[in-house]
């Protein structure tokens, strides 16, 4: 991978920025998204942001390289600290857990006020960011699921709007996704599959619990397998 050919997975999350926009990629780390997203014209400028020592380094290398320093500016700092107020209006945050983007959306939030459009994609825990985005008025206007090197990866595109509008269920698709139940295509299918059983095997393990938390748990997954079995026998 490099600026000029980014992962099936970076690919898809550039593939959403509005041509034209300022960009802000939190966690950049070698910065390629951004080298990438100029060179091919989807914006005209940039912040590249690392907290790490290391990756903000490599992005720094990789900017000089490609020629770009006076387009891209590569930050050391923490999320939305390395933005300024209406500095940028579009962010993408790629490679982390549902948890920790949300975090980094909650403790920047004043950065975000002239930010258009949100372009996330979380490793594990997309419906946090899903509640996240509803919690705080942006509109999920789509996703992607992709399966690359045996990961899978959901893609969220979000805009200030109806936070509500894209949903009918709200419970069950705020955990699966309301556009990839729509699709529902086949690393979608497998992703739930592999939940299902994951689910399955940790009731089975707590079929003769006796203290009440683990109790409590396994209601929980009982009941998490429920709605999401019931959602997608639809």
């Amino acid at each position: 991978m490099n600026e000029l050919q980014l992962s099936k997975r970076l690919q898809t999350v550039v593939s959403f920025i509005p041509k034209g926009s300022v960009l802000a990629d939190i966690g950049s780390d070698h910065a390629y998204l951004p080298c990438y997203a100029y060179l091919h014209g989807y914006i005209t400028k940039a912040i590249a942001g690392e907290v790490a020592d290391g990756p903000f380094r490599s992005a720094k290398q990789q900017v000089e390289k490609c020629g770009l320093s006076h387009v891209i500016s590569v930050r050391k700092g923490d999320g939305l600290q390395v933005v300024m107020p209406n500095q940028v209006d579009c962010i993408t945050i790629a490679g982390m857990g549902g948890t920790l983007i949300s975090n980094i959306l909650e403790n920047g939030k004043e950065k975000l006020e002239n930010v258009k459009r949100l372009i996330l994609q979380p490793n594990v825990g997309a419906h946090i960011v899903r509640q996240w985005l509803l919690n705080n008025e942006w509109e999920l206007i789509d996703e992607r699921i992709l399966e690359e090197d045996g990961q899978i990866y959901e893609v969220l595109v979000a805009e200030r709007g109806n936070p509500y509008r894209p949903y009918t269920q709200l419970h069950v698709e705020l955990l699966l996704g309301p556009f990839l139940l729509k699709e529902r295509n086949d690393v979608f299918e497998k992703k739930w599959a592999l939940e299902i059983k994951h689910w399955r095997d940790v009731i089975e393990q707590l079929k003769h619990a006796k203290t009440e938390e683990a109790m409590k748990k396994k209601q929980q997954f009982v009941e998490t397998l429920h709605i999401v079995e019931e959602a997608l026998n639809r």
